[in-house]
């Protein structure tokens, strides 16, 4: 995740934004490399882990090709290791990873068949993925999106209703035992330029600014700037941005498709 932009994507929309649903137990959240969702949604799976729910993360990627001064194959093992640490900050103790090669990710049969498994293996009533859309933000200011980025969130998307159809990838059941699952009532795409929902990003903030912190050869690498002064920026800036639409609590938006 190399976006320097609003992760919030509020674009002067008006509008009060709707609660995150709270009445769920278990969630999937899936993204393309290591750091993808420290940069947007860690606040809220902090709080959501102290209020006992479970959060599980599901990785594309390694995020081997993140980095242009360290070899794949140092990388990948490097980025892996940051994630592990960083997810453990905010609650999450199961992190996943899926091996597809970072940078080139491409939206098709295979990623959706890997990410309806771990539906059905997981069980998540709640389904959290990244910006699926083509940029960030709105308007003439948009930056223009990853391909992986693009991938995976359409993928899960799709992947969220293969999920629960036995006649979509029946290999999943006479291979790996797993059937289907209708149980998701939500996906959730953090970074959306057209938010719907928020989640209180206050009492997880101070862990999402160390969570991102956890990254620390991807950040060293980024920017000149004092690691924590970065974060403690970009995140805060953010949740304070989406306050307007939220009550005036700092927050942390999704676009959230029921299903």
């Amino acid at each position: 995740m190399t976006e320097q932009t609003d992760q919030n994507g509020q674009g002067g929309q008006a509008g009060q934004l709707e609660p995150m649903p709270t009445d769920w137990q278990r969630a999937l959240a899936v993204v393309a490399h290591p750091d993808d969702l420290e940069y947007g949604c860690a606040a809220a799976i902090a709080d959501w882990t102290d209020g006992g729910r479970e959060v599980v993360y599901l990785l594309a990627t390694r995020g081997e090709a993140g980095i242009d001064t360290i070899a794949p194959e140092e990388c990948g093992p490097l980025r892996e290791a940051e994630q592990r640490a960083s997810a453990a900050v905010v609650g999450v103790s199961e992190v996943e990873f899926l091996d597809h090669r970072d940078g080139v990710l491409e939206y098709g049969l295979g990623l959706r068949r890997d990410i309806a498994a771990a539906i059905r293996r997981h069980r998540p009533e709640l389904v959290i993925t990244l910006n699926h859309r083509d940029i960030w933000g709105q308007g003439p200011g948009g930056y223009w999106n990853t391909p992986d980025h693009k991938a995976v969130g359409r993928a899960t998307l799709d992947a969220a209703a293969d999920a629960g159809n036995r006649w979509i990838f029946p290999e999943l059941i006479s291979e790996q035992g797993l059937e289907p699952w209708n149980g998701v009532r939500w996906v959730a795409i953090a970074g959306s330029s057209t938010p719907t929902h928020a989640a209180d990003a206050g009492p997880g903030l101070e862990r999402s600014v160390k969570s991102l912190m956890e990254h620390k050869a991807y950040i060293e690498v980024l920017t000149d700037q004092d690691p924590e002064e970065y974060c403690r920026t970009f995140l805060t800036g953010n949740a304070q941005q989406a306050a307007a639409r939220f009550g005036g609590r700092p927050a942390v938006t999704f676009e959230v498709f029921p299903r």
